[in-house]
C-alpha cells in the first residue's frame, strides 16, 4: 500500500497504481481532466506507464465557470435587524408542522411570521408549533392576523413581546402589524392602522405595517414611525400577484425619498414564484408570503421556486432592465454581413 496527496487530502491506494487506474478508480473521464504529479504535467498519453510511488503529490483538475458568481447584495435591514434573505414565509395552512418545518428550511428564509393565537399554539395531537421552529435560526416576526381593531391589535402585539422575552428570541423587539377592515376583503382599516402604528411605536415596538397600495397612507405611516411599510400586493390569500404596480413604484419613490435604504416589503396576495420576482424587479426591499406556499400543490417545491425567485428578482433590480421599445433592435451588428443573393 502506498499514501498520496490527491487534491489536498491523504489517500492510501494499492501498490504501484497507475494514473490511468487511479482516474478509473475513481470514475472520471480522462479526457475532461489534468492530471498533475509533484507539481509537473503528466499528459494523458503517459497515463498508463505513469506509476504513483508513496508520498506523490497528485492534482485532478478539469475546467468549471469563470468569474466569481453573482456580486455580494447589501443585507436587508429592517431597523435593529440584518438579514441575507430577502424573503419572509409564514407559518399557517401547513398540512402538518413537519412539512410547515421542511418548506421553512427550503425557502432559506432568516424570518418567519407567526400569530398569536390560542389556536395556533398547539394542533390537534398537542403538539406546538414553537417544536417545529428552529429558533437559533430564526428571528419570529409575531403578527396581529384577525384583529379588526387597534385595541386588538395592540393587546396581541404585547402578548408576543411578553412570549418572545421569555423564549429569547430577539422577534420579542418587533411586530407584524395587521388591523383589518372586514372578513371579507381583509384589507386594512386605515384609521386603525395608523392609531396602532402611533400607540405602538410609542411603547419601544419595531413595527411593520401591512397597509394597501396607497402611497399617501403609506407616507403617512412612515411619518408615524413604522420600521417598515409593507403594501399588498393583492388582497391577502388572493394569489393575484402586485395588481398594481405603478401604486407600488409610487410607494417606494416616496418612501425611499432622501432615505433609499428604507425597507418596503411587498405583504399579501403573492400566488407564484413570478409574483415574488415582479415585486423584488420593481424595487421593493423584500417580500412576505404564506399562503403562496403553504397552499400550492407542492409547496416544498414551490418554496425552493419563491426562494430563486426572489433571488433572481433582486439581482434583475440591481441589474437594471433594458427599456421598453416599440420596435426590434437587432442583437447581431447589421455591417459585415454576407451580400444578399441577387
Amino acid at each position: 500500500m502506498i499514501t498520496i496527496t490527491l487534491n489536498g487530502e491523504s489517500n492510501t491506494l494499492p501498490d504501484m497504481l497507475s494514473i490511468q487506474q487511479l482516474i478509473e478508480r475513481i470514475g472520471l473521464d480522462p479526457r475532461k481532466i489534468a492530471v498533475e504529479v509533484n507539481r509537473e504535467v503528466v499528459p494523458k498519453a503517459r497515463h498508463a506507464e505513469r506509476r504513483l510511488q508513496s508520498g506523490d503529490d497528485v492534482e485532478i483538475v478539469t475546467l468549471v465557470g469563470g468569474g466569481a458568481g453573482p456580486p455580494v447584495d447589501k443585507p436587508l435591514r429592517v431597523g435593529k435587524f440584518s438579514f441575507q434573505s430577502r424573503l419572509i414565509t409564514g407559518t399557517g395552512k401547513y398540512a402538518n408542522y413537519p412539512l410547515m418545518r421542511d418548506c421553512l428550511d427550503a425557502s432559506d428564509c432568516e424570518v418567519t411570521t407567526v400569530a398569536v393565537r390560542r389556536e395556533r399554539l398547539f394542533d390537534k395531537e398537542g403538539k406546538s408549533i414553537l417544536d417545529f421552529l428552529d429558533l437559533k435560526k430564526l428571528t419570529i416576526l409575531p403578527n396581529t392576523a384577525g384583529c379588526f381593531s387597534a385595541e386588538d391589535a395592540i393587546r396581541h402585539a404585547r402578548i408576543a413581546r411578553e412570549l418572545l422575552t421569555n423564549l429569547g428570541n430577539p422577534g420579542a423587539d418587533w411586530v407584524k402589524l395587521e388591523c383589518l377592515a372586514d372578513t371579507r376583503t381583509l384589507l386594512p382599516d386605515p384609521v386603525a392602522t395608523l392609531q396602532a402604528t402611533e400607540t405602538l411605536v410609542n411603547e419601544g415596538f419595531q413595527v411593520l405595517v401591512y397597509t394597501s397600495d396607497d402611497p399617501i397612507m403609506a407616507l403617512r405611516l412612515k411619518k408615524a414611525g413604522a420600521t417598515s411599510v409593507m403594501p399588498a400586493g393583492s388582497p391577502i390569500g388572493s394569489g393575484q400577484g402586485v395588481l398594481n404596480p405603478n401604486n407600488i413604484r409610487i410607494v417606494l419613490e416616496y418612501l425611499k425619498d432622501g432615505d433609499p435604504d428604507y425597507p418596503v416589503i411587498i405583504d399579501a396576495g403573492v400566488g407564484t414564484a413570478s409574483d415574488v420576482a415582479i415585486a423584488m424587479e420593481l424595487g421593493c426591499d423584500g417580500v412576505l408570503l404564506n399562503t403562496g406556499i403553504a397552499s400550492a400543490q407542492d409547496p416544498l417545491r414551490m418554496a425552493y421556486a419563491m426562494k430563486f425567485a426572489c433571488e433572481g428578482g433582486r439581482l434583475a433590480f440591481l441589474s437594471g432592465r433594458i427599456p421598453k421599445k416599440l420596435y426590434a433592435t437587432a442583437s447581431s451588428p447589421m455591417e459585415g454581413r454576407i451580400a444578399p443573393a441577387k
